[in-house]
């Protein structure tokens, strides 16, 4: 990607770079159309590129495997591997006869299919990085809204940025394009109409703690189906399930993580929302806000190459932070809100937790999206745009 003659360097890259020196192959999931194939070409444009996408590639991968590894000489990036599962084997085979770091750079944005053939196949010989849509610092190279409604709007995939796509009809083709390429070939979808509205429905309740017996009965099918149906839409990298965290704390917790969308701009248009003004009046606003915000705390996660280490706290008494971050064996509290006026009532839950677990709270931030940036009661404010000073 190319602006005014300047490459946009991923945040992910370096790290990418460090591990191609330590693993014989390195796999880069994530969502369709996250960046994977601009980011392998851009960091490995010495090596050979296929993509098992183009239907006589793979076919020339499935009839003659090891004459296409031969191909590998060198070192191959191999678009979209769950295509040509097999492959793996024979790779695993290519890897243990060369002994050589960086040969593979495979890239899959179905992680079910492909976990699946990398534990079989690459265990212990492969690194594995998850690629989201952009963090809002590397959309900063395009352009900085002082509103947060604008990157509800737009999201985060880089064609949007890039391309300067209009941001209701990129997701519109993104999501027909989506159910109807890879969501079909995975899961026998007997009625599309009543997926559809399911993917719409879980829109509607981003932020709310996941309940498949409420989904099944509002649109009439069985909570076996519908557990089938988020699996899939979690492995695809399309809705997040963020875990409560209650180790050590009490039985009188929440024990259902609640629902989120990888990418806010997508539940943007499922709920039917194509202006500012649409946004300012919609009751979701807030839960979107907060859904933007998580995922840049979780991009900064991945962007490192570790795990995700945020949950959420809720107790029967309905107090609520609305993310932990686990360090070690402490934590880190953030609470996010869409006004631009603080509010000491912000505070409340940060301050009730800290009463009952003061010796397990390191930090806490609260981010809102006012201007006005201090530390009150030692929790630290921050205005949107700077989220990314919250540790993870």
């Amino acid at each position: 990607m190319i602006i005014n003659n300047m490459t946009i360097k991923r945040e992910i890259e370096d790290r990418i770079l460090e591990l191609a020196k330590q693993y014989p192959v390195i796999t880069i999931t994530g969502p369709r159309q996250s960046g994977k194939t601009t980011l392998c070409k851009r960091l490995f444009s010495k090596k050979k590129y296929f993509s098992l996408e183009n239907p006589d590639i793979r076919e020339f991968a499935e009839k003659d495997p090891r004459g296409f590894l031969k191909e590998a000489e060198g070192g191959v990036v191999l678009d979209e591997i769950q295509n040509s599962p097999q492959l793996l084997s024979y790779i695993q085979g290519v890897v243990d006869e060369k002994q050589q770091n960086g040969l593979f750079i495979l890239t899959g944005s179905q992680q079910f299919e492909l976990m699946k053939g990398i534990t079989q196949s690459l265990a212990g010989r492969t690194a594995i990085v998850k690629l989201l849509p952009f963090s809002l610092s590397e959309t900063h190279l395009y352009q900085t809204y002082k509103e947060i409604d604008d990157y509800l709007l737009r999201g985060f995939y880089p064609r949007i940025w890039d391309k300067k796509q209009d941001a209701y009809n990129a997701y519109m083709d993104y999501f027909e394009s989506y159910i109807q390429r890879d969501l079909r070939n995975l899961i026998n979808i007997k009625d599309l109409s009543l997926f559809r509205k399911f993917v719409r429905l879980c829109a509607g309740r981003v932020g709310q703690v996941f309940n498949a017996s409420s989904f099944a009965n509002d649109i009439g099918v069985s909570v076996h189906t519908i557990n089938s149906w988020v699996s899939i839409l979690e492995t695809s990298f399309i809705i997040f399930l963020l875990p409560p965290y209650y180790e050590n704390i009490g039985k009188r917790l929440i024990k259902s993580p609640k629902l989120y969308f990888y990418d806010v701009g997508l539940a943007s248009y499922l709920l039917g929302i194509e202006n500012k003004e649409q946004m300012k009046r919609d009751r979701v606003r807030g839960s979107l806000v907060e859904n933007c915000i998580l995922m840049e705390l979780l991009k900064s996660r991945f962007n490192k190459v570790k795990d995700s280490n945020l949950y959420f706290y809720r107790d029967k008494n309905q107090k609520e932070i609305d993310v932990l971050i686990k360090k070690g064996s402490n934590f880190n509290l953030l609470e996010i809100k869409a006004a631009s006026t603080f509010n000491m009532e912000f505070l409340k839950n940060i301050n009730y937790l800290k009463k009952i677990l003061p010796e397990s709270i390191n930090k806490s931030f609260l981010i809102y999206t006012g201007t006005q940036e201090s530390e009150i009661h030692n929790t630290k404010l921050l205005n949107f745009l700077n989220c990314n000073q919250v540790e993870v």
